[in-house]
């Protein structure tokens, strides 16, 4: 069993250091694509935080409300 050629050295380093761009390139465009959806989610939490104190307001003040009713009559 020989050992490899220089060439054939240099050729698996060069495929090796292509697959290793190509992972590169595939991880940046998912590292993009996962930042953008996490900043999607944080706005949305934020949409659903304020709509839930809105909710929550609107129901403390018909309890309010009611109990005013309850106390009139």
């Amino acid at each position: 069993m020989s050992l490899p050629t220089l060439d054939e050295q240099f050729e698996a380093l060069e495929a090796r250091m292509e697959e290793l761009m190509a992972l590169c390139t595939r991880l940046r465009q998912e590292n993009r694509s996962l930042k953008d959806q996490q900043s999607s989610l944080v706005e949305e939490r934020a949409r659903l935080i304020d709509k839930n104190e809105t909710a929550r307001s609107k129901v403390e003040q018909m309890i309010t409300r009611l109990k005013s009713m309850e106390m009139s009559q």
